[in-house]
């Protein structure tokens, strides 16, 4: 790609050759562990494997998610097999190892448990792997264990004041994050399984953004809370889960019918008083003066704000697409043009340190995630209006048309 203006119009292209080509089958050979089983946590700078690091639950969840999408996509077919794999691994590693209910965060590289925390923010990645399994594969001892966990959740970390506590052993402070993903999951699972009861779960997290997460003066998403969700103070703001969020919102519009274009612009507007004036990047994080208290800017975040400037295009938004391919033109240039094809840089800072520094699995989700939007959005001949699109869906699944929430 020699100039600006081939990048932006080549982008999404480039960018779905890199995963396909390159990404995935570098994952599926060196990021899985062939002897002991498990997906290990990173790569060296120079790809070679981390056999021996400690694998978190929520790492395992996103590479099965990974090539389950990879393969439900047609991008990877042996992308199914490994994620089966992967699967087996995970129920017979993670899940109640210690003969209690829930799954267990940490694992040793031999599979034993290094930790017997549950925590909610994994757990909203395991079902996020379990409904993209599912509809890859609807076999009924998955859906069996994305009822096993939601009982889990209802019985053991529901909280009196909406949501679900941090995990178990209980601990402060609460944060946003394992919300909003609990609400992508149900998203999901309503996407597996056609189930109503799915879409009333996410109109719950969609409750709890409005009530408590984003402030309608501002537009601003607090990230820490107390138990009954009061703000901690001061209010620290991660633009990269404000823009998470403008994404989800259009998921939730999509399976319900309930419009979210004013909380959606509200959320893009203020994620984008955070940015790096060179590069252009989200940085990680700032204050709700809108002041920078964190300058570096990691991999994430630009996977996310190409998903909220897609969601926009969607929604018919003028700009929104040249916004969305400026932006994965960003991330190419700044994170995916790594020494080992396939592997990403986890902040836009390319010194020694940032250069030997290891490619983490867990990005994997967040990249493979907005190249699919994007090819999915971003590379349509015919446009047809999203909000009926989304109503005339509605009418043919039952849903309610509008908004009860």
């Amino acid at each position: 790609m020699d100039t600006d203006k081939d990048d932006h119009q080549h982008v999404v292209a480039d960018l779905k050759r890199l995963m396909m080509e390159h990404a995935l089958p570098l994952w599926a050979e060196r990021g899985w562990d062939a002897q002991r089983g498990g997906f290990v946590e990173r790569l060296g700078a120079d790809g070679e494997p981390d056999r021996e690091s400690p694998r978190r639950l929520r790492v395992q969840a996103r590479q099965i998610y990974c090539f389950s999408k990879a393969a439900q996509l047609g991008w990877y077919p042996a992308g199914r097999p490994l994620a089966l794999q992967g699967l087996d691994y995970m129920l017979s590693r993670a899940r109640e190892p210690d003969g209690h209910p829930g799954y267990v965060s940490l694992l040793a590289p031999d599979g034993g448990m290094l930790s017997s925390s549950r925590d909610t923010y994994d757990h909203a990645f395991v079902l996020l792997a379990l409904a993209t399994v599912y509809q890859l594969d609807p076999d009924a001892r998955v859906r069996a264990e994305i009822d096993s966990i939601l009982a889990f959740l209802d019985t053991k970390l529901k909280s009196p004041h909406g949501g679900y506590l941090e995990g178990v052993p209980g601990s402060l402070p609460r944060r946003q994050n394992p919300q909003m993903h609990l609400f992508e999951a149900m998203i999901a699972l309503f996407d597996a399984t056609h189930e109503v009861a799915f879409q009333n779960r996410a109109g719950e997290f969609f409750t709890l953004l409005l009530a408590h997460f984003c402030d309608p003066r501002t537009g601003l998403l607090g990230e820490y809370y107390e138990d009954d969700w009061s703000k901690i103070l001061p209010v620290s703001v991660e633009p990269g889960h404000q823009a998470e969020w403008v994404w989800l919102l259009k998921g939730f519009e999509r399976i319900t019918g309930c419009p979210t274009s004013k909380y959606r612009s509200a959320l893009l507007g203020s994620a984008l008083r955070y940015r790096d004036e060179r590069t252009g990047c989200l940085v990680d994080e700032g204050n709700v003066e809108g002041r920078i208290t964190k300058p570096s800017g990691r991999c994430w975040p630009q996977t996310e704000i190409a998903k909220a400037w897609m969601a926009q295009a969607e929604s018919g938004e003028a700009g929104a697409d040249r916004e969305a391919r400026a932006a994965l033109v960003r991330l190419e240039r700044y994170y995916l043009r790594h020494a080992v094809k396939g592997g990403w840089y986890d902040s836009f800072e390319h010194d020694d340190e940032a250069r030997a520094a290891p490619i983490l699995a867990s990005s994997f989700y967040h990249i493979l995630c907005a190249i699919a939007e994007a090819d999915r959005v971003l590379r349509q001949e015919v446009t047809v209006s999203v909000r009926s699109l989304s109503r005339s869906v509605a009418s043919v699944r039952g849903i309610p048309l509008g908004c009860s929430w």
